[in-house]
């Protein structure tokens, strides 16, 4: 059952947001001097790093590895969607698209995670759910159509707004498997792992996939790495606040109050990506955008308010 939206939860949820934007901004900056892909493997190696000694009880044991290894594919698989591939996509999608158009399209996830809640979980989406995730929805079309609605059918994708809706799509079935995990990974069942330990084993395999699509990435278009202490302080960034900061108070909102509600929450992230964007990269924001925001915080208001009882205790 998910708990009640309190402050706390409230600023679990917020947090991530903030230090995601912050990652697409630094995505957009290093596009140029850091390949995408290269970039997300890069951070995920420094994360692992940073993450082994706190979450060492995962793996510091003959015993514990072997239960790491007898859950390897559900790990495997939240490592795929959740670190190897979603944050490669969102770098991708950078290198054409801009900070604040990555962060708003990434708006339709609330739409993904209803059909897969729908098509795979058997969890009907409430009214209201679906009154927000028409709103988000909508502030995407806002987005794509650069607010001329008359020209949604005649629209023309940059490649980054593509790679960013199938970023949505990645991140959205990432969110469903920490909400409703496999048999061996639900609690009870797995080892008794803290939140750096349960992370960790996600890093450990996440890191494997983006080191393999890093690999493929330097062999059909390489690019080399323009090293400066700019560089090395961005990296620093992204493998702690949006990687480890940010996954720990997601992990625990999720939690809390279920995937789709997080995930509206998840759409506070064009705002910080506007303020921040025009600090310090110079786009400054356009009043589709405004309009755009509008419609998915009126998305999230919806989603979250709880309905109204018919009956007195």
């Amino acid at each position: 059952m998910n708990a009640r939206l309190t402050p706390r939860l409230a600023l679990l949820l917020v947090l991530p947001p903030l230090l995601w934007a912050g990652n697409a901004v630094v995505g957009r900056l290093a596009a140029g001097q850091v390949p995408p892909v290269t970039l997300n493997a890069l951070r995920w190696l420094l994360a692992l790093l940073i993450l082994l000694p706190i979450g060492w009880s995962a793996v510091g044991t003959p015993r514990a590895r072997r239960e790491v290894l007898a859950r390897w594919r559900p790990l495997a698989l939240l490592g795929l969607f959740g670190i190897g591939s979603y944050n490669a996509l969102q770098y991708l999608a950078l290198t054409t698209s801009s900070a604040l158009n990555v962060t708003l399209i990434l708006s339709s996830t609330p739409v993904w995670m209803l059909l897969i809640g729908a098509l795979v979980y058997r969890e009907r989406p409430g009214r209201r759910a679906m009154m927000g995730a028409a709103l988000s929805l909508a502030g995407v079309a806002v987005v794509l159509t650069r607010g001329d609605l008359s020209q949604l059918a005649s629209v023309r994708f940059v490649p980054g707004d593509l790679l960013m809706l199938a970023g949505a799509f990645v991140w959205a079935c990432y969110s469903w498997l920490l909400a409703r995990p496999p048999a061996s990974l639900a609690i009870g069942a797995r080892p008794d792992w803290d939140w750096a330990a349960f992370l960790l084993v996600q890093v450990m395999f996440g890191a494997a996939w983006a080191a393999v699509w890093a690999g493929i990435e330097v062999a059909v278009a390489p690019a080399p790495i323009l090293w400066s202490p700019w560089v090395l302080v961005a990296l620093v960034y992204v493998a702690i606040g949006p990687s480890l900061i940010a996954y720990r108070c997601w992990g625990l909102g999720v939690a809390a109050v279920g995937p789709s509600v997080a995930s509206l929450f998840g759409n506070l992230t064009p705002l910080f990506a506007a303020i921040l964007s025009a600090l310090l990269v110079g786009e400054m924001p356009r009043p589709f955008h405004g309009a755009a925001f509008l419609l998915i915080v009126i998305g999230i208001l919806v989603s979250a308010r709880p309905a109204r009882s018919t009956s007195r205790a």
